[in-house]
């Protein structure tokens, strides 16, 4: 049985949309999902899951805006696949400015080549990314001053995206 890496967006930031982790485990509470665990109040789910990703994701999404009265997106990925993302990053840790922190934003699909590179008018100083396949790494000295929103993004590659840390990626893996 694979095991799952749900990353939700828009849940308990800057107090708002306030879900309690033991409620979010309760909601994911579906058949054919077991051993959930969650990490830190940001929206991160990790578990064992009998049902294929695009199933998964359908029932999730659906059972959350059940329980919530609002779409909550989900960004879905294996541990395998999160493992293939910590071996693609373009970024190695060491070799960040200093001052400076690796985001990745998952995608919920594979961004047309042709309008990655509008992305490039939204940078400031101390600021880079890459896309490589269904994830748009992210180095930042300012992040919460960064131009390059998840709206932006949205709106220019035609996708959803769900930003983590760095910490948060690696930390996932092991629960």
């Amino acid at each position: 049985m694979p095991r799952y890496v749900a990353f939700l967006r828009g849940i308990n930031v800057s107090g708002q949309k306030l879900v309690k982790m033991e409620a979010l485990k309760k909601y994911f509470e579906i058949p054919g999902i077991k051993n959930v665990v969650t990490y830190i109040q940001s929206g991160n789910v990790v578990f064992d899951a009998s049902l294929s990703s695009s199933k998964l994701s359908d029932k999730i999404e659906k059972k959350l805006s059940t329980q919530f009265g609002y779409h909550v997106p989900v960004a879905l990925r294996t541990i395998a696949e999160m493992e293939s993302v910590i071996d693609r990053n373009p970024f190695p840790i060491s070799e960040l400015p200093d001052g400076a922190k690796l985001y990745v934003y998952f995608l919920s699909g594979i961004p047309e080549s042709s309008v990655i590179d509008s992305l490039n008018s939204y940078l400031v100083a101390g600021e880079t990314f890459k896309v490589v396949g269904q994830e748009l790494f992210f180095v930042s000295q300012a992040y919460g001053n960064t131009k390059l929103t998840i709206n932006v993004i949205e709106r220019k590659l035609g996708v959803i995206a769900i930003a983590r840390n760095w910490a948060t990626v690696n930390k996932v893996i092991g629960l």
